[in-house]
């Protein structure tokens, strides 16, 4: 089965302490969101990472602070998730990207849904996986939307409840709720690691 990992939002901005939009407890799944990058690359699957990359007047800034604005260093990932063969798809309509070479997509949004990219949906035809690995950050935000979208493709999508991060334990409780009611699978990093 054609297996994709789904890296979301994992920016400085969130994970730092000192981040745009901090949130607490991030900065401890760096090194963990690494391996599972790493574990993808070496098993010769894609890394699909969604990223925010806001104007410095974005829109989405009259309900959130100001963060992952394009070009910053809140906006980067860290050094230790990024994969040698990176592409970046912009959220400008009618982008693609050439797959051949391509270890790690880099998917740019500038609202919480990485699926408002235009381009992401003819992506995931070009890659008809049958499994997506989800994890990043905020569980009931970004990863939240990510997973419950590709559930809609059909394929497996098994959501690694030890490499993601919530701001309220009640909201993320509801939205694990609402992934497994949907189909969705929960794992942990020692298991998807292990395979």
């Amino acid at each position: 089965m054609k297996t994709v990992f789904f890296d979301v939002d994992t920016q400085w901005d969130f994970l730092a302490p000192a981040g745009a939009l901090s949130v607490p407890g991030a900065a401890r799944l760096v090194p963990l969101i690494g391996r599972l990058n790493r574990h993808a690359a070496a098993q010769g699957w894609l890394v699909v990472s969604t990223t925010d990359a806001h104007a410095e007047n974005d829109a989405e800034f009259r309900q959130w602070p100001a963060h992952c604005v394009a070009g910053t260093l809140g906006q980067q990932k860290p050094a230790g998730t990024l994969i040698e063969g990176r592409v970046t798809l912009p959220s400008k309509p009618g982008a693609r990207v050439e797959l051949a070479a391509a270890r790690q997509v880099i998917v740019e949004k500038q609202q919480l849904d990485c699926f408002t990219n235009p381009n992401l949906d003819a992506l995931l035809g070009d890659l008809s996986a049958g499994r997506y690995v989800v994890y990043g950050v905020v569980t009931e935000y970004c990863v939240r939307c990510a997973a419950l979208g590709l559930l809609k493709s059909g394929a497996r999508v098994e959501l690694v409840t030890d490499a993601i991060q919530s701001l309220d334990e009640q909201a993320a409780a509801q939205t694990l709720a609402e992934f497994t009611a949907a189909g969705g699978v929960l794992t942990s990093a020692d298991r998807v690691l292990s395979v």
